[in-house]
């Protein structure tokens, strides 16, 4: 079941990703030659009535794409001009390039307020529902509010359940208003706690679960939800840059394999809540302004308009082939480090 679930998940997700990019493309009139979900070699393939495109099922479900014509900038003689991609409008190549982006964060909006029906929404305001030790050795009392770590400001439940993995083992100064709206910075030393070969650390207390039910409460959940998990990749990131983050909590698609059992035992409804967070999480990677990625794509387009001209689109290519290079590179990395991880 596993496994199934594994490829729902990540076939979905890739899904309506490539499904952005092949619907806008054939409504700018590029031809398409295959729309694939899945890598690698394929399992079986079908064309439909009056349509040039090949629709496969790959081996591998890790992935998918859209091979357009006069997608890698080069001539093709296969096809007329106006039907490949680098010859259409400047604004239809913005929208082809853009949708699969867009199409992610509309199908995560979607399943976010389903979710938020099904379970309810939570207020995640920070506010401290339950105090232990070592907390309860401190001035923090239940309904104070959680507003900074270590003269980080604190907004939202994932940047401080952010920045407690960040600070994870080490002490932590909370910065917390109080009830009567007195504010004070405190100081706690987690407490290590194993359970068989995991280790854990515990800073003592609970934060208030209070959910509300009704379809406004969704969808107005569905959108923020979005945006603060918009936030808390964008904190991710330059936290994996400045070093704060190790590499190590990178994953890959074993790690996301680990993640979907846990989600799956959890219930069905946590795999839809996975869905919408990795579809997010697509979303916000493909619009990084890096080589290969659908943003780095964008990007060359923003340039061609600010100069008024192509780019050589040799030197384009170039860029975007050392850009997948790279990928790769640290795709395999970590894959390696999920694989490290099932046998520690």
């Amino acid at each position: 079941m596993t496994i199934i679930y594994f490829i729902l998940v990540l076939g979905i997700t890739i899904l309506i990703h490539e499904l952005g990019h092949f619907i806008f493309a054939k409504k700018a009139g590029v031809h398409v030659y295959e729309f694939a979900l899945g890598m690698g070699p394929r399992i079986f393939k079908w064309t439909r009535k009056n349509d040039e495109t090949e629709y496969s099922i790959r081996l591998l479900p890790i992935g998918g794409f859209v091979s357009m014509a006069g997608e890698d900038l080069e001539i093709d003689n296969k096809v007329p001009k106006e039907k490949q991609l680098c010859n259409v409008s400047w604004t239809n190549r913005f929208l082809v390039l853009f949708a699969g982006i867009a199409f992610n964060f509309i199908l995560a909006i979607i399943l976010l307020f389903v979710v938020g029906l099904v379970n309810g929404v939570p207020k995640n305001d920070n506010i401290i529902s339950a105090v232990e030790y070592p907390m309860s050795e401190t001035n923090i009392e239940i309904g104070d509010k959680i507003i900074g770590i270590n003269n980080t400001d604190i907004n939202s439940y994932e940047h401080l359940t952010l920045e407690l993995a960040i600070n994870s083992g080490k002490t932590v100064y909370f910065n917390v208003m109080h009830k009567d709206k007195t504010t004070e910075k405190i100081k706690v030393t987690p407490s290590k706690q194993t359970v068989g070969e995991e280790t854990s650390y515990i800073y003592g207390f609970a934060l208030d679960d209070t959910k509300e039910y009704g379809i406004f409460e969704s969808m107005n959940y569905s959108i923020k939800k979005t945006g603060r998990l918009v936030e808390q990749m964008t904190l991710i990131v330059s936290n994996l840059i400045t070093g704060r983050l190790n590499f190590n909590n990178l994953s890959g698609p074993v790690g996301i394999f680990k993640i979907v059992d846990s989600a799956r035992s959890a219930g069905f409804i946590n795999i839809i809540y996975l869905i919408a967070y990795l579809c997010i999480n697509v979303g916000f990677i493909n619009f990084i302004p890096f080589p290969a990625f659908d943003g780095g794509r964008i990007l060359f387009l923003i340039i061609e308009k600010i100069k008024g001209k192509k780019i050589n689109p040799k030197v384009e290519n170039i860029i975007h082939s050392i850009g997948f290079g790279l990928l790769m590179i640290l795709m395999v990395l970590v894959t390696y480090n999920d694989i490290i991880k099932i046998f520690k």
